[in-house]
Order: C-alpha cells, then sequence, then structure tokens
C-alpha cells in the first residue's frame, strides 16, 4: 500500500480554505498533516476543519518545515512571500504548489526555479485555470494543429466593477500589483500555454489609477480610494520572437460592459478561438466561412463556483499525482516564470513609458 502523502499548508487564509484545502481533503492518499499562520487561530481553525486528528499547528513556517515526516508544502501566502517560503520548503527536501503568481518579482521567480532544479523537488504553480473543461478543449484543438500557427492573440481578464477590497489585495508592498498580477496572470498564463510561445522579445505597457481614486458604485459595495495603493488596470503588448502579437487586458474596474476573466482569443494561421461566451472555432472551409461553438459535458451552462470546483480538483489530481507517480508536471516552473517576467515588463513599461526588450 502506498503511504499517505503528508502535505504542510503555509498560509491559512481565503485561497487556503477556500481553495487547497476543501479539495485535497477528498483524496485518500493525502494527510493534511500540518498548518503554519502568522495568525495561530486561522491554522488552528484550518486544522481543525480539515486536518488529520494529530495534525500540528505552527505560527513560524520554519517549524513546519523542519518537520521531517512532510512530503508536500502548499505556499499559500501573500506575494511578496512566495519565493522566500518556497525556496526555504524545497531546501528542506519538500515538493510545492505555490499559488499564482510565481513571486512578486521575475528575479525571485528565477531563484525558485534555480532551487527547484538543484534540489530535484518538484515545483509547480497554481493557475487552476488550465484545467477548466472549456480550456483542456481548446488545448487540445491547439496542440492538433487545428488552429495553424497562433500568430495573434488577446489575454482577457476583465472586471467593470469587481475591486477585492478584503485581504490585501489593495496593498502594493505584498502583493506587487493589482489586477494585472492577480488575474491577469491567469490570462496570460493561459495564452501563452495555448500558444506554446514562451519566448518573449518587447513588451509596451499602461497601467491606470482612474477609477480607483473615486468612491463610485460597485458590486461589493465600493472600495476606500485611500487605501487602493496598486492600479485599477493595466494593459500589455507582448511581440514574442517568432512575430507573434498578444494583447494583454486587466482590471478590476473600468467602464466596459463585456466582462470576462481568464479568457483568450486566438487568430491563427487555419482558424481562430475564443473564450468570451462559451467556447468557439471559427475558420473557413470548402469556401465558406464557419463558426462552431464546441459544447462542453453536461447541459446548461454551468455556474462559475462549479466550473471552479471542478477545475481545482483536477488541478490538485494531477498535482498530487506528479508527486505520487513521478508524472510530468502541467503547470511548469519554467513557464511560470515568463509570465512573471511579462508581468514585471509591462509594469516596468508603463513606469517608464519606454518598451521593455527581452535579451
Amino acid at each position: 500500500m502506498l503511504k499517505k502523502l503528508k502535505i504542510g499548508i503555509i498560509g491559512c487564509g481565503g485561497i487556503a480554505v477556500n481553495k487547497h484545502l476543501p479539495h485535497l481533503s477528498k483524496f485518500s492518499e493525502v494527510e493534511l498533516s500540518a498548518f503554519s499562520d502568522t495568525f495561530t487561530d486561522k491554522a488552528q481553525q484550518a486544522a481543525e476543519q480539515f486536518g488529520a486528528a494529530d495534525a500540528a499547528v505552527y505560527t513560524d513556517y520554519k517549524q513546519l518545515l523542519a518537520n521531517s515526516t512532510i512530503d508536500v508544502v502548499h505556499v499559500c501566502t501573500s506575494n511578496d512571500s512566495h519565493a522566500e517560503i518556497t525556496i526555504a520548503a524545497l531546501e528542506a527536501g519538500k515538493h510545492v504548489m505555490c499559488e499564482k503568481p510565481m513571486a512578486i518579482c521575475a528575479a525571485d521567480a528565477v531563484r525558485m526555479l534555480e532551487t527547484a532544479k538543484r534540489t530535484g523537488k518538484k515545483l509547480t504553480i497554481g493557475y487552476n485555470n488550465r484545467f477548466r473543461s472549456d480550456s483542456q478543449q481548446l488545448h487540445k484543438v491547439c496542440r492538433n494543429g487545428d488552429l495553424g500557427t497562433i500568430y495573434f492573440a488577446k489575454a482577457h481578464a476583465i472586471r467593470r466593477r469587481g475591486v477585492p477590497t478584503r485581504g490585501v489585495f489593495l496593498d502594493k508592498d505584498l502583493q506587487g500589483g493589482g489586477p494585472l498580477i492577480d488575474i491577469g496572470t491567469h490570462a496570460l498564463d493561459l495564452t501563452l500555454w495555448m500558444m506554446d510561445n514562451y519566448k518573449p522579445k518587447m513588451v509596451v505597457g499602461t497601467a491606470y489609477h482612474m477609477l480607483s481614486q473615486n468612491n463610485e458604485a460597485a458590486r461589493n459595495g465600493g472600495w476606500d480610494p485611500k487605501s487602493f495603493k496598486v492600479e485599477d488596470s493595466a494593459f500589455g503588448m507582448i511581440v514574442m520572437e517568432n512575430g507573434a502579437t498578444i494583447m494583454l487586458e486587466s482590471s478590476w474596474a473600468l467602464n466596459i460592459r463585456q466582462e470576462g476573466a481568464a479568457k483568450v482569443t486566438l487568430c491563427g494561421t487555419k482558424g481562430g478561438a475564443d473564450m468570451r461566451d462559451g467556447l468557439w472555432i471559427n475558420g473557413e472551409e470548402n469556401g465558406k466561412l464557419y463558426d462552431k461553438e464546441i459544447l462542453m459535458e453536461g447541459t446548461g451552462i454551468p455556474s462559475f463556483d462549479k466550473v471552479r470546483s471542478k477545475s481545482i480538483e483536477l488541478e490538485m489530481r494531477v498535482w498530487l499525482d506528479s508527486v505520487l507517480y513521478n508524472q510530468e508536471l502541467v503547470v511548469k516552473p519554467e513557464q511560470a516564470l515568463v509570465v512573471s517576467q511579462i508581468l514585471e515588463a509591462v509594469y516596468e513599461s508603463a513606469e517608464t513609458g519606454k518598451a521593455v526588450y527581452f535579451t
């Protein structure tokens, strides 16, 4: 009988309690053995709700890493500590799933990747949108070559008035930015994955603090302009080494009618695809243009919560199998590093007003 993987959770806030723990607890192959948070009550509550009977609770994550029985660590902390904790966990001999984005800056992401390679431990990043049914289906279409060479794409991460005022989302020091690094990172990851193109050449970006400076109506009751320390929207144009172009759009607050987060539009030499209102493929066949909707499993339109839950469950299943059976990672740290490099370039270009070139 295969021994159970003992998992330690570092950071027991919303992303751990609402995403990681409910889904990890479904698998008989794992034991949620240790919990760490700077707020002891959060770690204790998570342990009581999801942990094994003898689960350990720590205030200092280093104590958790010193626990030699822990096989896998999930890093669910604010962005600024991703690199520090992940590197320490890898050095301690643990496999690591780190929440997105990989790090607050590209240099930290490089150190994470280098440490994973040196220690031989597995490292993946929590880009769960790859595991949605529409994402999985579109990825197959792209890999089959049905779209041909994809030379133009749009990465959509647009909310009209969806500002996350809870936690540390509006704190630039802890998060590194606003919607670009929070939800834009998902859309960019999906786009690069579909294109299978991880060689950027040049980036031009803009970032705005417009609607965030006013008290305006929002779905969650609005926000305090004084605490809004990050951009409310950001946009980028990425040119890849092979000449392909990606338009990246992200916002928490923007005067726009059509929303859509973690969606892509793809244009290739044989056909195109978009995910804005379902999954659609378009092209030309026998002298006629066509638009074809790719229907997912089941009937009707599943709720956002149901889609998200199913994608996270698959994300965790694939991750656990990669550790248990040494299977190939789906979200590779090398790929997540390129996402971080591009995001950083968008911010740099927005600040300097100049294009950022990759050498």
